[in-house]
């Protein structure tokens, strides 16, 4: 897809990975919305458009597609479902409100933000859905139960839509990062980068050059790591 001149959602775009890649959007050409639950400081362009959302709840991403349709018109060529969070624990001693708001924001806000843009997306003959999951969708790890579950859970939600809407002209991608220096875990990410991990920056390039492949080719998943995490 040439990105000049379309129309793109991003979750979660506050910061990390989010922000990264509507920065590399706009650099291509792209109007994007951002959709958080707070705005990214200092990012400031006539083509990107603020969307206060919180996308564990349905009336929320509702709200927020009418008012980005508001603001840049009808039409939405790309949804990218980066929003997430990740408590860890052990299963015996998890909190069940916590297990319940991961699965609220990882699983059920892909869910709401996919199917709000679908319709439009069925209309134009044309859509790329890429919902960010995570390496540890692939394979559990102790201590990480209710997180694993919910990118389990979001990688088969792609795989089943993808073949769902593709006779419609509309891409589905997951994409599974593994180690990203960010602030997911409550961290602030160091000055200097962490040679073992990868940066939101590598992610943003490698969603925007799945969003560029060819119109008949579908990428349906990429798992992503660093090259050396030992480093």
């Amino acid at each position: 897809m040439d990105l000049s001149g379309k129309v793109a959602i991003v979750t979660g775009v506050s910061k990390g990975i989010g922000r990264a890649t509507a920065e590399l959007l706009l650099e291509r050409g792209a109007t994007v919305a951002g959709w958080s639950r707070s705005a990214p400081t200092g990012l400031a362009h006539e083509r990107f458009h603020f969307v206060a959302c919180d996308v564990s709840r349905e009336e929320s991403v509702q709200q927020a597609l009418a008012a980005t349709q508001q603001a840049v018109g009808p039409e939405v060529h790309v949804l990218i479902n980066n929003a997430g969070l990740g408590i860890m624990g052990a299963v015996d001693g998890f909190a069940a409100d916590d297990w319940c708001t991961m699965f609220d924001t990882n699983v059920h806000g892909t869910f709401y933000c996919a199917r709000a843009v679908l319709p439009k997306m069925k209309r134009q003959q044309l859509g790329h859905i890429l919902n960010v999951a995570s390496l540890a969708g692939t394979v559990g790890s102790e201590n990480m139960a209710g997180y694993c579950a919910t990118k389990f859970a979001v990688r088969g939600f792609s795989e089943a839509l993808f073949k769902e809407v593709r006779q419609f002209g509309i891409k589905v991608t997951c994409l599974n990062p593994g180690s990203v220096e960010t602030s997911f875990n409550g961290k602030t990410p160091g000055a200097t980068p962490t040679l073992g991990k990868l940066q939101a920056e590598d992610v943003a390039a490698v969603i925007v050059h799945t969003l560029e492949a060819p119109f008949h080719v579908l990428i349906s998943e990429l798992d992503m790591r660093p090259l050396q995490p030992g480093k």
